[in-house]
Formats: C-alpha cells, sequence, structure tokens
C-alpha cells in the first residue's frame, strides 16, 4: 500500500465508505482485546436489563475504527497527531457502522479529516482527525 503525499490532498476531497459489520463476535472481541470487560459490551442478558437494546462497541473499539478509517485512506507512513471524536448513538451488535469522511483542511503536510460514523439509529461517532503525510518525492 502506498502512503498519500501531501501534495496530493486538498481540502474538500472525500475519502472512500467504509463499512464494518457489528457482528456479536466483533463487539465481544473487540472488548475484550481492549480489556473492557464492562458486560454492556459482551452480555447480551445483562446489557438488556440495563436498558440497552442489546450489546455494543466499546469506546475504545470505535476510536481504533476512526484510526483505521483514515489511516487505510492515507497509508502506512501517515502519522496520526490527534483525534477528537465524540460519541452519538450506541452502535449494536448486528447493525453496520459506515464512516465517511472529508478533507477540511491541509497545511504543508498537516490534514485534517472530519469524520462521521453512522448506524441504522443515526451518527455513532463524529470528529477530526488530524495527521501528517510524507512530502512528495
Amino acid at each position: 500500500m502506498r502512503t498519500l503525499t501531501a501534495d496530493e490532498v486538498e481540502a474538500g476531497a472525500e475519502l472512500p465508505e467504509l463499512s464494518v459489520e457489528l457482528t456479536p463476535t466483533v463487539v465481544v472481541s473487540a472488548a475484550l482485546a481492549t480489556m473492557d470487560l464492562t458486560p454492556v459490551h459482551h452480555d447480551t442478558e445483562r446489557a438488556r436489563a440495563q436498558g440497552s437494546k442489546d450489546i455494543f462497541l466499546n469506546i475504545l473499539t470505535t476510536m481504533g475504527l476512526v484510526q483505521r478509517y483514515v489511516t487505510d485512506w492515507a497509508g502506512p507512513e501517515a502519522v496520526i497527531k490527534g483525534i477528537d471524536v465524540r460519541l452519538g448513538v450506541p452502535a449494536y451488535a448486528g447493525d453496520r457502522l459506515t464512516f465517511t469522511g472529508t478533507v477540511v483542511s491541509r497545511e504543508g503536510g498537516r490534514v485534517t479529516v472530519e469524520v462521521r460514523g453512522k448506524v441504522s439509529l443515526g451518527s455513532h461517532a463524529g470528529g477530526t482527525v488530524t495527521l501528517t503525510l510524507p512530502p512528495a518525492g
């Protein structure tokens, strides 16, 4: 995979969409991988007892998916400098999380991307990711 260079990116550019199927296995394994043993992320009955319709993604997994979305587009030499994301509705098991993004600014090699992650209930996550890209050549 090739990394984008700073001169290849302009404000207003749209990132390709990424959809992730949130199977129960994905939700549970991601919670366990991030050492999040909170029952709402792996125990359906306990999640429902606390008022949720099902188990749902934890914030660490959401943040990891946001970063993956941007770095898959930018390439392996891109360096994430900051992530500012706010959570919205839960991303429940059995749903699909779809990311879209737009480059909102580029100053030299520093690029800011607005990211939106949506599920069937609406906005799950939204915010910005700032990264640096290498110069051309």
